[in-house]
Formats: C-alpha cells, structure tokens, sequence
C-alpha cells in the first residue's frame, strides 16, 4: 500500500503527536548513527522536547564536537551593519530598476498603440505628443541625411566635371598637334615639288 504525502503542519492532538515526536526521535537518531558509521563522520545531534526533555547522540565526544562547532563558526565571516546597509541599498536600487523597467515597457506597448484602453484623455494627448516630437526628430535626421549625401554628390560632380575637362584639354590639345603636324607635311610636301 503506498502512503500518501503528511502534510507539515503542527499535530493538534497531544496524544498523536507525542508518538510521532518519538518515532521520529528515533528516525533520526537512527539516521545519525548510520551517516557517522557508513561515511566516517562526526555527528551530533540535539533534540529538545516540548516539555524541555533533552535528547542527544553524538558519534564521538559532544562536548568536543561543540567546541569545534565554535571554532568553526567564528571563522566565518558575519555580515556587518555596513554590508547589510549596502544589501538594504542594493534591494531598493533593483526594485527600483525593476519599477523603471516596467513603466518603460508599459509606455513603449502605448507608443505601438497597444493597451490604450485604460488611458485618460490627458495620456493619450501626451503620447500623442510624443509620437509627434518622434516624427520631428525622423524627419530632421533624414532631412540632415539628405543633405549630407546631396554635398558629397555635389562634391562628386564637381570633380567629375574637372576631369572631363582636362580630358577635353588633353583631346583638343592632340587635335592641335595632329594639325600642326599635317601643315608641316603639306609644307614639306609644297617644297619638294617646288625643288
């Protein structure tokens, strides 16, 4: 038969829960005795009852595991009042955060127009707004966009237009050439039939 889940809570009857405190006692003694016997470990355990009764096993001496348990926990470090400070100052700066983070995804979802539905007049003529101001700033930046590239395609034919002229330099200077070399031939020419 399997048993169901014991919800944790106190036991209202007296009676109830004393058998359990004792069957429990002894379960855990019993697991203390074979952690220290399987794993070679010290263990202690100490179990007070509701009337003050003591309740004890330790797998070697308790006093000496005690004061190791002493020894032990002074060595760790304990928060001072001015980490703790620090931690209180931590958790109010992220919850904080947190809140900032919400209302910035709560204004952002209103901007896409998306959950409009619960706005006040005065909301929806301040988004509105700022939808505005968003469209100037667009429009300003692709309007210094537009300019920018109309001087760099000014500069661009300005310097394509020197080109072509030396070009035209260059090709009506070989046409003047190309003349003067053909009157110097009929001229060469014009004096070897006179001769």
């Amino acid at each position: 038969m399997v048993r169901g889940k014991i919800v944790l809570k106190r036991i209202e009857n007296a009676a109830n829960r004393l058998v359990t405190f004792t069957k429990r006692r002894n379960g855990l003694l019993k697991k203390a005795f074979e952690l220290s016997v399987l794993c070679d470990v010290d263990v202690a355990v100490i179990i007070f009852s509701q009337k003050g009764r003591l309740y004890e096993f330790s797998s070697s001496d308790m006093q000496k595991t005690i004061e190791r348990y002493y020894m032990y926990s002074k060595e760790i470090p304990t928060f001072k009042p001015e980490m703790e400070q620090h931690m209180q100052h931590l958790r109010i700066a992220t919850a904080n955060m947190f809140k900032k983070i919400e209302f910035l995804e709560v204004s952002k979802r209103k901007l896409l127009g998306q959950g409009l539905g619960s706005c006040s007049v005065e909301e929806l003529q301040e988004i509105g707004c700022q939808l505005e101001q968003s469209l100037k700033n667009i429009r300003a930046r692709k309007a210094q966009l537009y300019q920018e590239e109309i001087h760099r395609l000014k500069a661009k034919e300005k310097m394509l237009l020197e080109e072509n002229v030396k070009l035209w330099e260059k090709c009506i200077g070989g046409k003047s050439r190309q003349q003067q070399q053909t009157q110097q031939r009929k001229a060469r020419n014009d004096c070897t039939q006179n001769i």
